[in-house]
């Protein structure tokens, strides 16, 4: 008997594409942009008053402070000054959901911010000092088997296991760099089978065809991904046919 699974799909927004009130209906999470790769006060607020509307869960996406580059690219930036932009991002999306009346859900990293935190343990030192004070509170969305994962998990934090399925991997569950061809799987069949084998088989297919475990707590569907409503809209209608649910 194949039982139904309810899974959250989360979408990072308010990152300049103005396609929330699209995706919203389909998607139960949302990353909202807080000023260090996009994102003002002004969008924040019509992102959250929206995400509201929607009963959507509500994460910071925190990033390096390079709009230039859209957050997309290392920086060598000190770790005083990275935690300080954090907080700041952190802050003033928290402040904005304080002003809405909802809370504020989780924080997830953005684009190089999040790969970095994947691997490069003195950052995620850095990351989890400038999120410290949300521990008690506020989920931390994490690369699955990252040092970010394990590195939160010693030191008491919330997580939330996540993987991508509009993303390839590699053998080391590192995302495939942007800068590569297949990077992003733009067909929204192959997205549902990459996401429906993670969610129903705990598995994962890499680039190069070898197949690891995948366990995963949330999963994301880019928001500025060309197609990104043409693939949650199949999924909203192919993945009810194999018993996976959006959690609302």
């Amino acid at each position: 008997m194949n039982l139904k699974k309810y899974i959250d799909i989360n979408c990072d927004v308010g990152e300049g594409m103005g396609n929330e009130s699209q995706l919203f209906p389909h998607i139960s999470s949302c990353n909202v942009a807080c000023g260090g790769h996009a994102g003002d006060k002004i969008t924040m607020q019509q992102v959250v008053s929206l995400a509201k509307n929607h009963q959507l869960r509500i994460g910071a996406h925190p990033s390096y402070p390079d709009r230039s580059n859209f957050g997309r690219i290392s920086m060598s930036i000190s770790a005083k000054e990275l935690i300080i932009t954090i907080e700041e991002q952190i802050h003033t999306l928290m402040l904005i959901c304080e002003q809405e009346q909802v809370k504020l859900h989780h924080i997830k990293a953005h684009g190089a911010l999040y790969n970095d935190i994947a691997k490069d343990a003195k950052l995620v030192e850095i990351f989890l000092e400038a999120a410290e004070k949300h521990k008690e509170v506020l989920f931390l969305y994490v690369p699955v088997n990252s040092v970010l994962e394990q590195m939160a998990l010693e030191r008491g934090f919330m997580i939330k296991r996540e993987a991508f399925a509009d993303r390839n991997y590699n053998e080391n569950y590192s995302l495939v760099s942007r800068k590569e061809s297949n990077a992003i799987i733009f067909n929204p069949q192959l997205v549902c089978e990459h996401l429906a084998r993670m969610v129903q088989n705990k598995k994962l297919i890499t680039v190069k065809g070898v197949e690891k475990t995948m366990e995963a707590d949330t999963y994301c569907i880019h928001g500025d991904t060309s197609n990104a409503l043409q693939i949650l809209v199949y999924l909203s209608k192919e993945l009810p046919k194999q018993n996976i649910f959006i959690q609302k």
